[in-house]
């Protein structure tokens, strides 16, 4: 799950560093593109349809005149490429000019060469809102691009996942077989989930391991508990499982519970928790801190466009001694908690160095259902600190090792109750 802005709109940029030069070429390739195939269905000059070849050509024609004294680029590519593909490619009689289009706005994206900046066709535009509601079919692993491979963000608690063994940070070599290291994460995601009940087969490399290893897991339909409570040791324990729509709702629900039990203190566990919306982030971390206060701020490329997220609830966990536990899973709005009630020392922080995802996403709808999930800022801790590949360092550093997964011994969370006593 990445991190969400609720703001719908574009950034407006008024500033043109070089990729948002850049950027507005994309654009008008992108333009030029969905006039190729609209051309394509039904013609757009003339009274009789267009056939392929003279809509490939008028295409190359309009981009020749935008690249006008951009030497660099040479427009005859593309219809080279194109023709190609219909005249040459073994199994040209199966090309789908749909499939094509698609995949050349993907690949568009992709030459950002940011890993959260995606472009989903209206199938996985679907599959991603589904997941955001709170259900889906899958395994339940949260996936993403690190240092060129798949790798398992967090395994959500209590999912097929989760019970096989799937740590934070593995590798996802291949699924079912088929190589997925050079795919987009969305695309990979695409093979991973399936029907409810029907086996996937996903070749995992674990760090510190010698080998890959097969894992058998069976999908099933993955409904996230967002907010989790149970009082512990006269402790209050919190596990926040995503920032989803019904977090905030969720949490405002125990927070009742939690002053009504009066604990000794309070730990709030995003271990494993990819993230989610940003304002659920800002609501939760208004629980302890002063009104008025910032809990994140939200960097542009136009810094005219920066601003700071408030507090928006009262602070009324704020006299109880909290930790916050968090791991190599925790990423996103988990980060923007964790970070904002260590800058303001309402909280301090236990377990392993975060993900390091600080980047802010919009999802954008396209006209035909599809979407672009786009970074249009990056977002920094009250006190300034970048988080985007750097993450939250915790005040206590303590590993959970795979011998203390699979002897049931949590270290992180007996360290963070006894500073509850300290």
């Amino acid at each position: 799950m990445d991190q969400f802005s609720d703001n719908n709109q574009f950034v407006d940029n008024k500033k043109e560093a070089k990729w948002y030069k850049t950027s507005k070429i994309y654009a008008y390739i992108f333009l030029l593109l969905a006039f190729f195939v609209a051309g394509m269905a039904a013609g757009t000059q003339y009274k009789e349809p267009q056939t392929s070849e003279q809509v490939i050509q008028q295409t190359s024609e309009e981009l020749k005149n935008i690249f006008f004294e951009q030497d660099e680029i040479d427009i005859d590519l593309f219809e080279e490429v194109w023709n190609l593909l219909h005249d040459e490619y073994l199994e040209k009689s199966e090309i789908d000019d749909q499939d094509l289009f698609y995949g050349a706005i993907s690949g568009m994206v992709d030459a950002l060469g940011d890993p959260h900046t995606l472009f989903f066709d209206p199938e996985l535009t679907e599959e991603f809102s589904q997941e955001l509601e709170g259900s889906f079919f899958g395994i339940g692993a949260e996936i993403g691009r690190r240092e060129g491979f798949i790798v398992v963000i967090a395994p959500l608690a209590g999912t097929p996942a989760d019970l096989a063994g799937l740590k934070s940070g593995d590798r996802i070599l291949a699924v079912d077989g088929l190589d997925i290291t050079a795919m987009s994460s969305n695309e990979a995601v695409t093979h991973i989930r399936g029907d409810k009940g029907v086996e996937v087969i996903l070749t995992i490399f674990s760090k510190g391991a010698e080998v890959p290893r097969d894992v058998s897991i069976i999908r099933d339909k993955i409904d996230i508990p967002s907010v989790i409570y149970r009082l512990e040791d006269n402790i209050a324990i919190v596990e926040i499982t995503h920032f989803n729509d019904d977090t905030d709702e969720r949490f405002a629900k125990v927070v009742q519970d939690v002053l009504k039990d009066n604990p000794e203190g309070i730990i709030i566990d995003v271990r494993n928790n990819p993230g989610g919306y940003l304002s659920t982030s800002v609501d939760i971390a208004s629980y302890w801190l002063e009104q008025n206060s910032t809990v994140v701020r939200e960097t542009f490329s136009d810094k005219r466009d920066d601003r700071d997220y408030k507090t928006t609830k009262k602070n009324s966990l704020s006299h109880l001694k909290t930790i916050v536990l968090v791991n190599e899973g925790s990423a996103s709005a988990s980060e923007i908690l964790a970070g904002a009630l260590q800058d303001y020392e309402m909280a301090e922080v236990v377990g392993m160095t975060t993900f390091g995802k600080g980047s802010v996403q919009q999802l954008m709808e396209l006209k035909d259902d599809s979407s672009i999930k786009l970074t249009v800022a990056r977002w920094l801790t009250p006190n300034g600190r970048t988080i985007e590949g750097e993450g939250i360092l915790p005040d206590f550093e303590i590993d959970l090792t795979i011998e203390d997964y699979e002897a049931d011994i949590d270290p992180q969370l007996e360290r963070a109750k006894e500073l509850i006593f300290e």
